[in-house]
């Protein structure tokens, strides 16, 4: 490929509206020149790029001068996705897809390439969640003490900030009750975490791909420290277009609840918990954003308190 790289059109789309123009502008308009830096900085030649590609990210199949296949991320670096390097140096291709080189900084980081067009989508759900499962297993290890990732206790304190916050900004999109139960596990669930463990904390069945030197691997980590009841939040909102076509949707999303606590030898209140303070985080920050995906966020929401 020695055109320069297009951004794709759901990239343009997607940063925009996640991270206003003002951020997301000069962010998309250098990727070009951006990708071109890395593949000669590392000797790779482009391939091909990932299509649609990640929600915040370009993605190109590459090979280094020694004719491996790799991978090269180029990704919108904010507080959320600052410490994906380190994470994915701590867990040394554990559980996830290895790191071959970084330039955390500025967000570009050379992987192991896997199987982008085969993720645990292309699984039935109840064996996705069996195979989602044994990939956290993996990656709930013990961080290093000097470690930079993020406390889940300090989000959580953002989110006793930003939730109300957002709530009466948006004219109360859902009952307060609801809002307020939210604020008071945030307290409640940071001040009795059981021990920390370094998180993925957007495990989704999207983001485990197949590999070959193992079965499923994960991939772009939003990295936090706590306890690993916080990790499950994404697994018990995945695939949600197909849960709120349920007959019953309230039911799915708390059966989720109790397989993946009993999975996993948790609590099934942390675990619920977790999931409705994150579901309802997200709802707001969605519904503020316009992205369409808020009010089944703030459903998922409800349906757990």
């Amino acid at each position: 490929m020695t055109s320069p790289v297009e951004v794709p059109e759901r990239l343009v789309r997607t940063a925009l509206r996640w991270c206003g123009e003002e951020a997301a502008r000069p962010w998309l308009a250098g990727l070009p020149e951006s990708a071109a830096e890395f593949l000669d900085r590392w000797r790779l030649t482009a391939e091909r790029p990932v299509l649609p590609g990640g929600a915040l990210s370009l993605t190109l199949l590459v090979r280094r001068d020694d004719d491996t296949p790799a991978t090269l991320k180029l990704g919108f670096v904010d507080r959320y996705t600052a410490h994906e390097a380190d994470a994915l140096a701590i867990w040394a291709g554990r559980g996830a897809v290895r790191l071959l080189d970084a330039d955390a900084p500025r967000g570009a980081l050379l992987l192991e390439r896997l199987q982008p067009d085969v993720s645990l989508r292309s699984l039935p759900e109840d064996r996705a969640m069996l195979e989602a499962v044994e990939v956290l297993r993996h990656l709930w290890i013990a961080p290093p003490e000097d470690s930079a990732i993020d406390l889940v206790a300090d989000r959580v304190g953002h989110w006793v900030e930003s939730m109300p916050r957002r709530f009466a900004e948006l004219g109360g999109p859902c009952p307060k009750s609801l809002l307020d139960e939210a604020v008071s596990l945030c307290a409640d669930l940071a001040a009795s975490q059981p021990g920390v463990v370094v998180l993925h904390t957007d495990c989704h069945h999207g983001n485990v791909l197949a590999a070959e030197r193992a079965k499923w691997l994960a991939i772009d980590p939003r990295p936090m420290l706590g306890e690993p009841a916080f990790d499950l939040g994404p697994l018990v909102r995945d695939r949600l277009a197909t849960v709120v076509a349920e007959t019953r949707p309230q039911a799915v999303v708390r059966r989720r609840v109790t397989w993946l606590a009993n999975s996993l030898d948790l609590d099934v209140e942390r675990v619920r918990g977790w999931a409705l303070v994150q579901a309802l985080a997200l709802g707001l920050w969605c519904v503020s954003v316009g992205d369409p995906a808020g009010e089944d966020m703030l459903s998922v929401a409800e349906w757990l308190s």
